[in-house]
């Protein structure tokens, strides 16, 4: 059960993820999306979502992996 709930916390973030890239990757090829007014805007909003998505899911890996002793000494706890 706890795998799955691990699961679900690692694949919502990873769709924001995945949905500020095609934010990004359409405000390249100029196709604007409804509710956002602007080319830029969409950028930015897409840029904020890619890089929240990523940011909670190397966090997560990463704390999971100092919780196990696999990082190196330097992140290590002291």
């Amino acid at each position: 059960m706890s795998r799955i709930i691990a699961l679900i916390i690692m694949v919502i973030p990873g769709l924001f993820a995945v949905y500020g890239i095609k934010l990004m990757r359409d405000m390249t090829f100029g196709l604007l999306q409804p509710p956002i007014p602007f080319l830029w805007l969409q950028f930015i909003l897409g840029l904020l979502l890619f890089l929240g998505g990523l940011s909670f899911v190397a966090g997560f890996i990463f704390y999971r992996d100092r919780k196990r002793n696999k990082v190196q000494k330097r992140f290590a706890r002291k």
